[in-house]
């Protein structure tokens, strides 16, 4: 496998001095090394993939220097429209070096909603002329991939794709120390099941994607609770309030939540201004913030750094709470604002990490949205 180490230190002879990105989980070793090694004027972990593009194309602006993004394939999306009407040699000729996590690669198993991706991720490198190169476990091919990538960047004045397949690293040598977090924390599962009891019978729910659709597919199978009125996000990373709020507007007497995650709120934060100024639908927005990209391997956000709750108010919410941390404070809370009309919001505070044995949704996406729609629709 490739060391994390030796690899940025390829990428650093070559002359690549800034590297931002959104984590990962193929490429989290290399992640958590950089995040360990790098001082703040090197690296910044962005809100989506666009605004890394960005930040590498200002550092080129300003310093003539060789960037590094890195993405999961899936962020491909939200990268395309800066790689090419940005960097592009037809347009500002910024080169770049883009580490992209190929989820889904054929002939590897892996979650639904990474294999349609995963099977397309070459044809859309070829579709933007973009040159790549594939990045398994062998440490001489990953040496001479960040020569290549350097040179190609470099000469045609462009971005430069490698793609990493699974278990290409191997462990991050240096890792940022675990926050301290107070011992009264909730653990986000916890907390998801103290939302789901304080909600009315019937509720729909709209689950981000990742970590919070699994807890709360777990708890509604451990207590032997209906999950019809459940839809579980899968993939599209930061839309699920959005989801939520094409539920409420058509069924404007529907109690409809969403329970999203931190880093997804940020991926996409103008979407709470379209919540907040949507005057139609009944929709209760409840952010699980643990400052963590949990999914992924567990990299800082910017979320408890920042007030969720001042954006909320200042897009329009009809009714802001939070943050919370305390359990009764949370179950009273939740239950008020159920009962409240409009578009409300409520920031829930609680501990980064989920249990080692957390079980994945037995049903197919499609499977998901058949109950889903006919408990919605009946």
């Amino acid at each position: 496998m490739i060391s994390p180490k030796a690899f940025h230190s390829a990428f650093a002879a070559e002359g690549v001095d800034f590297l931002a990105g959104v984590p990962d989980s193929l490429l989290k070793d290399f992640c958590a090394y950089v995040d360990a090694v790098l001082p703040p004027e090197s690296h910044v972990i962005a809100a989506n993939e666009g605004t890394a593009v960005g930040l590498a194309a200002g550092h080129h602006l300003a310093t003539g220097g060789l960037p590094m993004v890195y993405l999961q394939n899936s962020g491909l999306g939200n990268a395309v429209n800066p790689l090419l009407s940005l960097a592009d040699p037809e347009v500002y000729a910024i080169p770049m070096i883009v580490l992209v996590g190929w989820r889904g690669a054929p002939g590897v198993k892996d979650e639904p909603q990474h294999l349609k991706q995963g099977r397309v991720t070459p044809a859309m490198l070829e579709a933007m002329e973009i040159p790549y190169k594939m990045l398994e476990g062998d440490p001489k091919a990953a040496a001479e991939a960040a020569s290549w990538a350097a040179e190609t960047a470099r000469a045609t004045s462009a971005p430069v794709v490698l793609l990493v397949h699974k278990g290409a690293f191997g462990k991050a040598e240096e890792k940022r120390p675990p926050r301290a977090m107070p011992e009264r924390m909730l653990a986000r599962e916890a907390a998801i099941l103290l939302v789901t009891a304080a909600l009315p019978a019937g509720a729909t729910i709209v689950a981000t994607t990742g970590m919070i659709s699994r807890e709360l597919y777990d708890s509604r199978v451990a207590l032997g609770q209906d999950r019809s009125s459940d839809f579980l996000t899968v993939g599209s990373m930061g839309h699920a309030s959005q989801i939520a709020l094409g539920i409420a507007r058509a069924k404007p007497d529907a109690k409809v939540v969403c329970l999203d995650g931190d880093g997804a709120a940020l991926m996409h934060l103008g979407g709470m201004a379209t919540v907040g100024t949507s005057e139609v639908g009944d929709l209760l927005h409840i952010v699980l913030n643990n400052g963590a990209h949990d999914s992924v391997g567990g990299q800082p956000t910017v979320a408890q750094q920042i007030s969720l709750t001042a954006i909320a108010t200042a897009c329009g919410y009809d009714v802001v709470a939070g943050p919370l941390e305390n359990e009764a404070d949370i179950r009273a809370e939740v239950a008020r604002l159920a009962q409240v009309p409009g578009r409300r919001f409520l920031e829930v505070r609680v501990r980064p990490g989920s249990r080692a044995d957390l079980g994945r949704p037995k049903e197919s996406p499609a499977e998901n949205k058949a109950h889903f729609i006919a408990r919605l629709r009946g």
